[in-house]
């Protein structure tokens, strides 16, 4: 073998210029597959590390709420909420692993700003303001780029955050500093008011009460009523302060999302009632915990659900847009690599075909002297693959460094999920699956393309090998 081995090495330097231009052709195609799939995993790990921040890992909802709860998201309320996450937090195995636990109720109605006449419909959620910060903190991959803090936490009982097109339709740009957040070219003529006029009313008495009226917004906040049904079916209508504009990185959402305290929405819709919530938002230290915890919130869960049907939905459940995402970028991975490894297998190919041509004359001479059709195959099939393995590894040191040049500019860009840029990044040292994929699978193509000179050699009359010219 050792033999085979090194025949092999001096027949590629016999050509070193048609060898090194093999090299060069392998290894770019190995550092472009390996460049992508740093990217690729990079955006992975940010919309991941996104989506954890917002809704935790792990979710308990009412069994349907997932399904049907965006008509009438307080008809699917949760009971006893604060006894479930007692219980969460009292398992000795889930403490361990939990980071935070907290309650959320997402909620329906119409959002004016009453004293400019304008109104739509939004979607909110209540938190318990603390927490968001808490949710915000989790990069368990060291990411480069971190979220913007919430500004509810440490806010009066009556504030809000909406996001950007919110307070773009209800004209709070001027009085929340918002940037690139234009007035209407033509103000709106209004033929009545946002409100009807019993119900404003009832805003405006409540603002008297907390001694918060302020209908042309203050320094860097606006007001504005928020009317939603309460359990009973009854309209009732709160005034809030907005203390910021943040922008949601969806259109969609950045238009309906109001974001307020937890007690304040619980009291708008069930009044003296229990309150409710729609969700119990779990985080985890760690994303590989995922079915560990849910094995342990399982028993839990079916203790608290015999007069609830209550359900546990992991994050990829919660979010098919990046499960999807993630499945699109590995598809383009595959058909990359694909691509690439067709070029290095006709590169290699034609190497070895022309190498089969010009030593016809060795080849008859080696089998004249004895050599078998075997030993023909086994030495061009070992220049392949050191072809291979010398590409492969020249293109792993050259996507390393690339990945280090690159992050080393720190180029910004806006990757999806996100709303704020953050660095380009290449993770390619760290992924020691893919680079060991990759390397593996092009040796492999790099032996399969020197399969077929090899038996061609190997086939070769040794006559007519001899008198080649």
């Amino acid at each position: 073998m050792m033999i085979t081995l090194n025949l092999a090495l001096r027949n590629l330097m016999r050509n070193r210029r048609r060898s090194l231009a093999t090299l060069v052709a392998m290894s770019i195609g190995c550092a472009a597959i390996l460049l992508f799939g740093g990217f690729s995993g990079d955006i992975n790990k940010e919309m991941h590390t996104r989506i954890v921040q917002k809704g935790g890992h792990l979710q308990i909802q009412h069994r349907d709420f997932y399904l049907y709860g965006s008509g009438n998201p307080t008809a699917y309320g949760i009971d006893d909420y604060v006894s479930i996450i007692d219980a969460i937090n009292s398992d000795e195995e889930l403490k361990k692993m939990l980071l935070v636990a907290t309650p959320t109720l997402q909620f329906g109605g119409i959002a004016g700003n009453y004293a400019a006449s304008v109104s739509r419909t939004v979607m909110g959620n209540g938190f318990i303001a603390e927490d968001i910060n808490r949710l915000r903190n989790w990069n368990d991959f060291g990411l480069r780029s971190t979220g913007p803090p919430s500004a509810l936490e440490g806010t009066s009982p009556d504030s809000a955050v909406v996001g950007m097109g919110v307070a773009r339709v209800l004209q709070l740009c001027e009085s929340l500093k918002v940037d690139r957040c234009t007035m209407p070219e033509k103000e709106p003529e209004a033929d009545g008011k946002a409100l009807p006029d019993d119900i404003a009313q009832l805003s405006v008495q409540e603002s008297k009460s907390i001694g918060a009226v302020n209908n042309g917004g203050g320094e860097g906040s606006g007001r504005i009523e928020v009317l939603v049904v309460n359990s009973k079916g009854a309209p009732n209508v709160t005034s809030l302060n907005v203390v910021r504009a943040e922008d949601q990185g969806v259109k969609e959402l950045d238009e309906i999302t109001v974001v307020m305290h937890l007690a304040k929405i619980q009291r708008l819709v069930y009044g003296k009632s229990p309150p409710k919530v729609t969700s119990i938002i779990l985080q985890l230290r760690h994303s590989d915990q995922i079915d560990i915890a849910e094995a342990r919130l399982k028993p839990i869960v079916d203790r608290f659900s015999s007069r609830q049907p209550l359900a546990i939905l992991n994050f990829r459940s919660l979010n098919p847009f990046y499960v999807q995402t993630v499945q699109m970028f590995d598809t383009i991975f595959g058909f990359v690599f694909i691509l690439i490894g067709a070029i290095v297998l006709f590169t290699v190919s034609n190497t070895m075909n022309t190498a089969v041509v010009e030593r016809t004359v060795e080849i008859g001479t080696l089998r004249a002297i004895g050599l078998r059709r075997a030993g023909i195959r086994q030495l061009f099939v070992t220049e392949g693959a050191l072809l291979g393995i010398c590409g492969a590894f020249l293109g792993v040191v050259l996507a390393i460094a690339a990945a280090a040049l690159i992050n080393w500019m720190f180029i910004l860009w806006v990757p999806p999920s996100t709303v704020e840029p953050v660095p380009v990044t290449i993770l390619v040292l760290g992924e020691i699956g893919m680079i060991i994929g990759t390397t593996v699978g092009l040796i492999c193509i790099a032996i399969v393309s020197a399969w077929w000179p090899a038996y061609r050699a190997a086939q070769l009359n040794v006559v007519d090998a001899l008198r080649h010219i």
